[in-house]
């Protein structure tokens, strides 16, 4: 199990780093650049020692047979051929194959209006010629940088521009996404930050490639290499996130900085709406549909255009929130600060797709099929870990009237099932039917929230009082919701009041919810009621055939217990998270509790049995042990 407390030490390190290496880089940038750059010859330097080693016996026996005059002796062959068979095998080792970025390659002449556009624009920023032009299903763009042996024989380079990107920026915005994508490559006068811009990524690729090479001698490179990269990482880091600057400003100069500040801000709700709202509502089928469907482009990208338009203070205000430590793309104020820009959305002309012309529909098509190619395995997994569920629903939605649990289990079930359908009314019954549910108050609330209807903080709050444990997936939707472009600022507002009344607690409880190897464990203290509730809950899971259960020692102001619950899960691997997921939203405990498998916490797992004894259930006997 994740070990939060350490992720959010190593984040926190990771930033400390970078913002130290910034102020050196401030203090003293010619030094800084220069240090860089040493480090990236370093990395070569490696590789061309270990071929001056492996040439050292050659050259040396050439040097005493032709200078010297010493005759040839037949030992000195076989040191010849032990130091060719070396040789040859760096070579192979560095002969790592970098596949053209996943997506769909077009054909030199294929869109003629796109390439000629890409060409004018290359041209303009003074960038190396193309390999190729990818189009893929992101809402964003990619300069790809291609190394031959690790960097030493040049580059390949690729432009890599999503459909959705084309579809849902105008022209003007989408050549100023180009235009910046060109400056990675190095514009005519910063040849050197493009450079050092392409080998941060060279070395991770090289340790990907390498490790997965299979040959011997690929493996002592690739150790180095993984030492080396992080190093790297580190010391470019600051480089390549003032080289994004650079690249704006290199769109600014060959397009107009206007469009270029619109093309930020609507990649910025785009990307929103997608992780939000458009994609979960995607995966969200898979619950009660076999199949991806035909078509996924086509919903995303209407959702897209279909947005309401977004609010700059708002996408401003996300983008803040959402700065992540380990992204070399600043925040989106720097961005527009640095571009000179204002926050303003142009009138959107044309889309960018009308470039693709007769080619759009079998691009389209030829990414929907590989897209489908892609999700079948995650998407029949979370099918196949929904048919419980589906089955439970029907069930339940079948009987003329249902208990108060009965009506709480109804709802949480029909948001599952029920994808197209309001689940506010069921949700209100069930409130209704049982007001003491923690589960049904946080859905009900969430779900209004996310209606715009700010009467969901109440029932928020209804959610932790009964039960505190729910403070921590309250203050991970708040968090949610907060990033979601298409709540409006007055709920936003609402929101973040709460999200700061619940912060304190949320801390108590954080230490309490990370449940790792070594915490201090004690038996569950649950009468036989509420166990006989909890192993109800567990039978309608045909998958669990055994369950612990045990109780985390907690010194916090509120003494709510902390339940641990680990289950024999027979299922599939890839349908275990849905499962678990599943389950602990069925539970019904007098405090928090963490649910878990021994798949990826075996020693946890092992304290808890140990504890624990006997299992509380077992498939088949459906009663507390």
């Amino acid at each position: 199990m994740e070990d939060r407390r350490a992720a959010q030490a190593a984040t926190d390190r990771h930033r400390a780093r970078v913002q130290r290496l910034e102020t050196i880089a401030a203090a003293a940038p010619r030094a800084y650049l220069i240090r860089v750059l040493l480090l990236a010859l370093a990395g070569y330097g490696f590789l061309i020692g270990l071929l001056l080693l492996l040439l050292a016996a050659p050259l040396a026996i050439a040097w005493r047979v032709l200078v010297q005059g010493v005759r040839f002796e037949p030992q000195l062959a076989i040191v010849l051929l032990i130091a060719v068979a070396g040789i040859a095998a760096l070579v192979r080792a560095l002969w790592v194959r970098f596949e053209v970025p996943d997506g769909r390659l077009l054909a030199a002449d294929e869109a003629p209006a796109l390439q000629a556009e890409v060409e004018r624009l290359r041209q303009a920023t003074g960038a190396p010629p193309l390999a190729g032009i990818v189009i893929d299903t992101q809402l964003n763009a990619a300069a790809a940088s291609l190394p031959r042996l690790l960097g030493l024989a040049g580059h390949r380079h690729y432009l890599v521009l999503g459909l959705p990107l084309l579809q849902l920026l105008d022209r003007d915005e989408a050549a100023a996404v180009i235009a910046h994508e060109f400056g990675h490559f190095g514009e005519q006068h910063g040849r050197l930050a493009g450079w050092l811009y392409r080998v941060r990524f060279t070395w991770y690729r090289a340790v990907d490639g390498l490790a997965r090479s299979g040959f011997l001698l690929s493996l002592p490179i690739a150790r180095f290499y993984a030492w080396y990269a992080p190093l790297f990482d580190a010391w470019s880091f600051v480089l390549a996130r003032a080289h994004e600057f650079r690249a704006d400003a290199t769109a600014a100069r060959v397009v107009s900085r206007d469009a270029m500040a619109s093309a930020l801000l609507r990649i910025e709700h785009g990307s929103g709406r997608l992780q939000s709202t458009l994609w979960p509502r995607v995966l969200a089928r898979a619950r009660v549909q076999s199949h991806p469907p035909v078509q996924l482009l086509a919903p995303l990208i209407e959702g897209l255009r279909a947005a309401p338009q977004p609010d700059p203070a708002r996408l401003l205000a996300i983008a803040d929130r959402d700065v992540d430590p380990y992204d070399t793309h600043p925040v989106l104020a720097r961005r527009l600060n640095a571009l000179g820009a204002s926050a303003v959305l142009r009138t959107p002309g044309a889309p960018a797709s009308v470039w693709l012309g007769d080619a759009l529909d079998a691009i389209e098509r030829d990414l929907d099929q590989h897209w489908r190619t892609q999700l079948k395995t995650e998407w029949q997994a979370l099918h196949a870990a929904g048919s419980d569920d589906r089955a439970r629903f029907h069930a339940l939605d079948a009987l003329p009237e249902r208990s108060a649990e009965e009506a709480v289990e109804h709802a949480r079930l029909f948001q599952t099932v029920e994808i197209d359908r309001d689940p506010l009314p069921v949700l209100a019954r069930a409130h209704a039917a049982h007001p003491d549910s923690a589960m049904v108050a946080f859905r009900l609330g969430l779900r209004q929230l996310q209606a715009g209807d700010t009467g969901g903080i109440s029932h928020l709050r209804q959610a932790v009082a009964r039960d505190a444990g729910a403070v921590g997936p309250v203050g991970d939707a708040l968090a949610a919701l907060l990033r979601d472009p298409d709540v409006d600022a007055d709920t936003a507002r609402e929101i973040i009041a709460l999200r700061d009344e619940l912060a304190p607690r949320a801390d108590d409880l954080r230490d309490r919810d990370a449940v790792v190897d070594g915490d201090a464990l004690q038996p569950h203290d649950l009468d036989t009621a509420a166990l006989g509730r909890l192993t109800a809950t567990l039978a309608r899971h045909e998958r669990i055939v055994s369950a612990w259960l045990v109780r985390k020692q907690v010194a916090m102001r509120e003494q709510s217990a902390h339940y641990v619950l680990l289950l024999d899960w027979r299922g599939s691997i890839a349908s275990e998270a849905a499962g678990l997921r599943a389950v602990s939203e069925a539970m019904q405990l007098p405090g928090s509790h963490t649910v878990f498998t021994g798949s990826d916490a075996a020693a946890l797992a092992k304290q808890v049995r140990r504890l624990c004894g006997t299992p509380v259930y077992r498939r088949g006997k459906g009663q507390a042990l």
